[in-house]
């Protein structure tokens, strides 16, 4: 009887380390910090803490199963809630730009995998993973073809003598193929009264934020501009 269940939980681990090392094999290869390692013992982790629920009654004596409930389900709970605090750390934000949710959804559903795994599941396992690899990887070719909108914060530090006027700054932008979705003033005094605008733009086509930086550089009227991009 032992070695049958250790067989059982030597399987599900071995299924829950497939499992999530193909997942992390595919964020390794586009480099992502959380990779085939984390994954893999995510998935791994889970599936044991699964196996623990699922294996309840074998741990206690006959007389504490007939008064103690199992639910296993209360397990998974657990489980989800707590890879909340791994998924939050592969979140990171970089200026304007947020990273890394993919990686924390790709995280979640590892563990997602890894219950399923420990509950022995193993058609709803492999159709799972097939669907999440097919997401990570033929969806990001798709989303790649997909028109989509670029955003970018812009800001233009002007010539004090040679000013711009608001109207002149949007006629520019949208003459290279941008939106000014919203636009600030900043005045700087200990420049010489130096007006500096502020705003988030948006485009479809990649090729307009060169376009728009080689013209920026040729104004006399701007000293200074920065283009940052933003999620």
């Amino acid at each position: 009887m032992l070695e049958k269940q250790l067989f059982e939980v030597f399987t599900h681990l071995m299924v829950a380390m497939l499992a999530g090392g193909l997942i992390g094999l595919e964020r390794s290869y586009n480099g992502h910090a959380a990779g085939f390692r984390t994954h893999t013992l995510v998935c791994m982790a889970s599936t044991l803490l699964m196996i623990i629920a699922i294996y309840q009654k074998d741990w206690f004596s006959q007389a504490l199963v007939e008064t103690v409930r199992i639910d296993p389900t209360r397990m998974a709970q657990g489980v989800m809630t707590g890879i909340g605090f791994l998924g939050a750390g592969v979140i990171m934000r970089e200026g304007l730009s947020i990273r890394g949710l993919t990686t924390a959804a790709s995280i979640w559903i590892t563990s997602a995998i890894g219950i399923l795994v420990g509950v022995g599941f193993y058609g709803a396992v492999f159709i799972v993973l097939a669907l999440t690899l097919g997401t990570l990887s033929i969806f990001r070719l798709v989303e790649a073809r997909l028109p989509s909108l670029m955003y970018a914060h812009c800001s233009l530090r002007l010539n004090c003598g040679q000013p711009i006027s608001e109207r002149d700054i949007r006629n520019l932008m949208a003459g290279h193929g941008f939106d000014v979705i919203n636009l600030s003033y900043s005045l700087l005094k200990e420049e010489g009264q130096c007006l500096t605008y502020g705003m988030t733009i948006r485009t479809r086509k990649q090729q307009h934020f060169e376009r728009l930086a080689q013209e920026l550089s040729r104004l006399e009227s701007i000293l200074e501009f920065r283009i940052s991009f933003t999620d």
